[in-house]
């Protein structure tokens, strides 16, 4: 989302450190997958190709800070269009049934399932860890 618009990447060197970062930036674990070729399908005409080249050292929390052609600046149509396939986080914590998404009941996201978290032993120190 650059200056108020939507846009894709270019899949011009495009990889698995450029896609963990994308997953990074999105809150999820890393990257199963750097998919090229519009893999999910191609942008819109009307819709830019925001950045070519990304060269992600894999430190960074955002896109925005990875090398790249420059904004706007690229050789490709969206036939190139980038994408990928994020892992949840290792142990993906969410709260469900509050009225904000700041309240809710603890569920964990192990062995590719949600589930609950029983309350013996449960206090503010857990709960410190699970707002972090």
């Amino acid at each position: 989302f650059l200056d108020n618009q939507w846009g894709t990447l270019c899949d011009d060197s495009w990889g698995s450190t450029d896609a963990d970062v994308v997953c990074r930036q999105l809150g999820f674990g890393r990257a199963e997958a750097a998919l090229s070729e519009a893999h999910f399908g191609q942008g819109s005409s009307s819709q830019p190709i925001h950045l070519d080249d990304l060269q992600c050292y894999g430190d960074e929390s955002n896109i925005a800070y990875c090398p790249h052609s420059g904004v706007g600046s690229h050789d490709c149509g969206h036939s190139e269009d980038a994408g990928v396939v994020c892992l949840p986080p290792a142990v993906g914590v969410r709260l469900v049934g509050g009225s904000s998404p700041l309240e809710g009941r603890v569920e964990v996201f192990l062995n590719n399932q949600w589930g609950t978290v029983c309350d013996d032993s449960w206090g503010s120190t857990d709960a410190d860890v699970v707002c972090r």
